[in-house]
């Protein structure tokens, strides 16, 4: 399993190199998602994530988030796509 620790902004501006980043890592193995050094993120990031579910599913593969930003979880439940970001992995390796 790999971690990809994404960092800095994460909005319409950055998330196509975001995307290169996540779209490599998915494709080799299950991805848990870091978000903790995101310091800024829009509706861009909710596409980045939904887009990194979709690759891994056609991988074959598994992703989990990790840290996601309150900002985030806000606009996600605004916008009633809560239930479709991938789950939440611990501090342990996700089951």
């Amino acid at each position: 399993m790999r971690e990809l620790k994404l960092s800095g902004p994460v909005t319409m501006r950055t998330a196509r190199a975001h995307l290169s980043v996540l779209g490599r890592s998915v494709a080799d193995e299950d991805l848990v998602v870091d978000l903790s050094a995101v310091t800024e993120a829009d509706s861009a990031a909710l596409a980045l994530l939904f887009e990194g579910v979709r690759r891994a599913r056609g991988a074959g593969r598994q992703i989990w988030l990790r840290a996601l930003p309150e900002g985030l979880r806000s606009l996600s439940a605004l916008y009633g796509v809560t239930e479709l970001l991938p789950p939440q992995a611990d501090r342990s390796e996700p089951r």
